[in-house]
C-alpha cells in the first residue's frame, strides 16, 4: 500500500480539500486498493473536528465526497507514510523539521510542485479561513490542477522498476 498524507495547518481546509480531490483522482484511476490518502494539521487547535463547513461546501458543490475529522500530524507516522504533501512552504518547513531522519525529511513535498503550470516561487495552497467563499473555491482549483501530476507521481513510484542488463 502506498499512503499519501496532505498535512497544513488545522486539518480542516486545505488538506482535507486535497484529501478529498486526491482520493477521488486515485479511485477514477483504479489504483484505489493500492493507494492509501489521509491528512493531518500541524497543530491540533482542531482535533476531532469536521472539516470547515464552507471546505464542505465548495467539495460537495464539485462532486467532492467527504468524511472527514481533524487530527495532528505525529513525527511517528513517517515510517509509515511515503509521501507528506505540505500545502504551503511553512508546513513543509515545520514537516522537514519534525522528520526524525534525513530519508523521512525528503517524502515531504509541496503539493503546488506537482502542478507544472505553477508560477516559479508561487507554491503556497494559500489559507483561505479568515476569508470569503471564494478563498476555498480557489484552493479547490489549486489542488485540482495539482492532483493529476502527484498522481502520475505516484503511479511512477507503483510501478515495477525497470532493471537494466
Amino acid at each position: 500500500m502506498y499512503r499519501v498524507c496532505f498535512v497544513c495547518t488545522g486539518n480542516i481546509c486545505r488538506s482535507p480539500m486535497a484529501e478529498s480531490v486526491f482520493r477521488s483522482h486515485v479511485a477514477d484511476a483504479g489504483l484505489d486498493a493500492l493507494v492509501e490518502v489521509d491528512s493531518a494539521g500541524t497543530g491540533g487547535w482542531h482535533e476531532g473536528d469536521p472539516a470547515d463547513p464552507r471546505t464542505v461546501s465548495v467539495l460537495e458543490a464539485a462532486g467532492y465526497e467527504q468524511h472527514h475529522r481533524a487530527r495532528q500530524f505525529q513525527s511517528s507516522w513517517f515510517a509509515g507514510l511515503d509521501l507528506v504533501i505540505a500545502l504551503d512552504a511553512g508546513h513543509l518547513r515545520d514537516l522537514r523539521a519534525l522528520a526524525p531522519t534525513p530519508r523521512d525529511a525528503a517524502k515531504v513535498r509541496l503539493l503546488r510542485s506537482f502542478d507544472p503550470a505553477a508560477p516559479a516561487g508561487d507554491n503556497d495552497v494559500p489559507d483561505p479561513y479568515y476569508g470569503p467563499l471564494d478563498g476555498f473555491e480557489e484552493c479547490l482549483e489549486l489542488v485540482e490542477a495539482a492532483s493529476p501530476g502527484l498522481l502520475e507521481a505516484v503511479r511512477e513510484a507503483l510501478a515495477p522498476k525497470e532493471q537494466t542488463a
